[in-house]
């Protein structure tokens, strides 16, 4: 697989260009989750970019916190961690696609938000400055009947979000246990139709 290097990172969209990155956050492809919010991104218009990228194919390593170590500086991203990066700085909205896994979001999903705090602090990145004003939005599945088990998911993305000084969209919200059971959800196959509208 190719990966971006830093020095391929791209600008910001353009005025009025919206440019969406999908990050799927399961351990398996097909699910729940991703079936939701492949019906909320059918409604998109066309002219609106959509990239979609598995997680678990671009695992990034372990996450070391380094900030207080003699000496230690946060490398340049390369490999899975570089290529995440690019996306994420070339999407305006960036939509986390995490099935609901212990009241939360799921590993990789987790993994990858913990790859934030060292982007933050990578020389030149200016990660921070350039995420504010975009959106984060959230989309997932439970298995469960209570909506609010799903709370601490979307806390964790909206706390995000105002850290990063970043519009947050909200979250998406479907129910299922096996892979299709939510399009027997029809609530949340009707949000899904507006879901992404200014």
């Amino acid at each position: 697989m190719q990966y971006m290097h830093m020095h391929e990172i791209a600008e910001p969209a353009a005025p009025g260009a919206r440019r969406f990155l999908f990050l799927l956050g399961s351990s398996r492809a097909g699910g729940n989750t991703e079936t939701l919010a492949r019906r909320a991104a059918e409604q998109l218009p066309e002219h609106v970019t959509q990239r979609w990228l598995r997680l678990a194919d671009l695992t990034p390593p372990v996450f070391q916190d380094v900030r207080h170590a003699d000496g230690a500086r946060y490398p340049q991203p390369d490999g899975p961690a570089g290529e995440l990066l690019a996306a994420t700085l070339d999407a305006t909205d960036l939509v986390i696609a995490s099935p609901l896994y212990w009241y939360s979001v799921s590993s990789s999903t987790k993994l990858y938000l913990d790859h934030w705090s060292g982007w933050l602090r990578v020389p030149g990145v200016d990660f921070r400055a350039r995420m504010a004003g975009r959106t984060l939005w959230g989309v997932t599945a439970l298995a469960g009947d209570d909506p609010s088990d799903a709370d601490p998911l979307a806390g964790t993305l909206e706390l995000t979000a105002r850290y990063m000084r970043m519009r947050f969209g909200g979250v998406l919200l479907g129910n299922g246990t096996r892979p299709g059971d939510v399009l027997a959800d029809h609530a949340a196959l009707r949000r899904a139709k507006t879901f992404f509208t200014p």
